[in-house]
């Protein structure tokens, strides 16, 4: 029986090491995946995450122009790439002067939940670090995992304030 028991936990190891190479974790991805600043070729591709992933977009002044003018005011545009391949995660900072506005932290749903999120989002926080200013996010409720990461990296959830936005002046 003892023999049994250690041949299916030897089973079991084999199994697990398949699943795990099949399925490579973030310590496994970060190898190939390419954690770099913005260039201005890479606006087409970011432009292409930020619809697949539902942020960004016309309506939301998301536009060339406007990435352009935020990194030269001091803010900062991450990207996750893979070696010679396709742009697959972002993280967009502004800065107004006194914080860093934390914006489209995007991964590619085929590449969630890897830590490519994780890590773009560290490496923005270093970046305020860096700078030595606050840090904001604003994140939709629902996106529950997201909410969790947030939290699990230092952010605070301020309660008592209700975000409102302007975007269009026509009467």
């Amino acid at each position: 029986m003892v023999r049994y028991v250690f041949f299916l936990i030897w089973c079991l190891k084999k199994l697990l090491a398949l699943t795990d190479m099949a399925n490579p974790g973030p310590e496994k991805i970060f190898s190939d995946v390419i954690f770099r600043d913005y260039e201005t070729e890479d606006y087409s591709a970011v432009i292409d995450l930020w619809d697949k992933t539902g942020l960004g977009g016309a309506l939301r002044g998301d536009d060339r122009e406007a990435i352009e003018r935020t990194i030269h005011m001091g803010g900062k545009l991450l990207v996750a790439v893979l070696p010679g391949g396709p742009l697959i995660g972002s993280s967009w900072m502004t800065y107004d002067g006194r914080r860093i506005h934390l914006h489209h932290i995007a991964v590619l749903p085929e590449w969630q939940r890897r830590g490519i999120g994780r890590k773009l989002t560290e490496l923005s926080i270093g970046f305020a670090k860096e700078t030595g200013t606050q840090i904001k996010l604003e994140v939709h409720q629902s996106n529950k995992g997201a909410v969790k990461l947030y939290r699990e990296l230092g952010f605070r959830y301020l309660g008592d304030y209700d975000v409102y936005i302007m975007r269009d002046f026509s009467p």
